[in-house]
């Protein structure tokens, strides 16, 4: 008996109710037509290698017969006439379009389609009528268990993340089954997911919760020893959202003699013993974000542990500790007036925030933030590929449209004039030719905006400081990048 849940697709005349040979799995992480293996602010792709395709491929039972191929429209579009059993796809907001686009074309040849990822996880009701199964949370237990059911015929509509997750369940990232030749580096690594705090406009409480996961730290030490790294990225979206753990970490990566880079809260700088640690632990650049220069817009969007009069600080106690900083900031808060483009960048550069990056505030589905514009009739559209950071996509509550879009632009080249970047190359953390680099990728960036919007920013955390990430020279990946 084949599986075929009614008005959805038509499975392959052939597939089997039991498991009689090999299955193939197409896993492909979608791009809208924004944001496709484009070149990159650099002039060239500067992306690093994603961990969600390689973790699900890690996932897959090894009891079963499946073949796993995957795709990252990152750096390569995807066939649309695969020859494949099952297709999954992660999807985030700004994605979602080109998911959608791809599931009909995939389910139109008989190809069941599974969506999870972010997106799906704030609105699976959105989500749903475009695939055979979506994957609700985080799938360590559901994604074996989807193939093992798929595999026995009884694919089910919806999986949702096991209540009592636990990361210590989680293998190792399977890396192979990405070309790491066309990737900045495969350096990528997650010791934790969530955060402990409540940004009205962050996803991550939204679709997961406020309390952290964590992997064991000697897995991760493991992972950078099998990797045999010597510049690691950790992704997570706030390493320090558990003291106690991000203590263990530090302490954990200290004999390892690595760089790392990262992502935490401006509260880092307020615990110096932990600050040091990080520091002694090989932290060489942090994003951390800023959002607002005004206490009032802070405290509105429930970030008021974040104090402006207090930035400075943060930035000189990175410094001292030869720590850069990329500060994020985000424009059109309700309390948002049209001088605050201008007064921002003033500040970044005053400040001497290594490389400050400015997007406009993006209701992303699901956020409170979303659920109030959408009761005050405040969203214009729901085109999700515009749901980016870089694109308004609401009604500002103190200016137009055009003068928000308009004014991140100008911030951006304000920071990035060449007095801008002369002024904070002088009191830089980074290693002077980097950040000479990573400003002038910017300063182009400032000046091309409409070419180079991407919607990484948020579930990726992109970092300039991918730059330090390039393998020594006569390395095979670096001959293979140079080729």
């Amino acid at each position: 008996m084949s599986y075929a849940p009614p008005g959805h697709a038509t499975p392959k005349a052939d597939a089997p109710a039991e498991q009689q040979g090999r299955l193939s799995v197409a896993l492909i992480s979608p791009k809208g037509p924004l944001y496709r293996h484009r070149g990159g602010i650099f002039g060239q792709s500067l992306r690093y290698m994603p961990l969600t395709l390689p973790t699900l491929a890690a996932l897959v039972p090894e009891e079963l017969d499946i073949a796993v191929t995957c795709y990252d429209e990152g750096i390569q579009d995807v066939d649309t006439d695969l020859d494949v059993d099952l297709v999954g796809m992660t999807v985030i907001t700004g994605t979602a379009t080109r998911a959608y686009a791809l599931a009909a074309r995939f389910r139109a040849r008989g190809i069941p389609v599974v969506l999870g990822g972010p997106h799906v996880t704030l609105a699976p009701e959105d989500a749903a009528p475009h695939a055979d199964a979506i994957v609700v949370g985080y799938a360590e237990r559901s994604w074996p268990q989807l193939l093992h059911d798929f595999v026995a015929g009884r694919m089910a509509p919806r999986y949702d993340q096991a209540s009592d997750l636990d990361l210590a369940e989680s293998p190792l990232p399977d890396r192979t089954v990405l070309p790491r030749w066309r990737y900045l580096t495969p350096h990528v690594f997650e010791a934790t997911r969530g955060c402990i705090h409540t940004c009205d406009f962050c996803v991550v409480p939204s679709a997961w919760g406020r309390k952290p996961l964590q992997k064991p730290p000697e897995a991760i030490v493991e992972d950078l020893k099998r990797m045999k790294t010597r510049k690691a990225i950790f992704v997570d979206l706030n390493i320090i959202a558990d003291r106690h753990y991000a203590r263990r970490l530090f302490i954990a990566l200290k004999p390892l003699g690595i760089q790392w880079y990262g992502l935490a809260t401006t509260l880092l700088a307020d615990d110096l013993p932990l600050l040091d640690l990080a520091a002694e632990s090989g932290c060489r650049g942090l994003l951390m974000g800023l959002e607002s220069i005004s206490p009032v817009s802070l405290k509105a969007s429930h970030k008021g542990f974040n104090r402006p009069e207090d930035y400075a600080t943060v930035v000189e106690r990175l410094h001292e500790r030869r720590i850069a900083l990329q500060g994020c900031f985000v424009f059109g808060l309700d309390q948002d007036e049209p001088d605050v483009f201008e007064k921002t960048a003033r500040f970044a550069v005053e400040a001497g925030i290594d490389l400050p990056r400015f997007a406009i505030v993006t209701p992303f589905p699901g956020t409170p933030l979303f659920k109030r514009l959408e009761r005050e009739g405040r969203l214009l559209h729901r085109h999700w590929e515009q749901y980016d950071g870089q694109h308004v996509v609401f009604q500002p509550a103190r200016m137009s449209v055009e003068a928000l879009q308009k004014g991140t632009e100008a911030a951006w080249k304000q920071a990035y004039s060449w007095s801008g970047i002369a002024r904070r190359l002088r009191r830089t953390a980074a290693p002077w030719h980097v950040a000479a680099l990573t400003n002038l990728g910017y300063r182009r960036y400032a000046h091309n905006l409409h070419r180079f919007y991407t919607c990484d920013w948020l579930f990726e955390a992109p970092s300039p400081w991918r730059l330090l990430h390039r393998e020594p020279a006569g390395s095979d990946a670096a001959d293979k990048e140079q080729a």
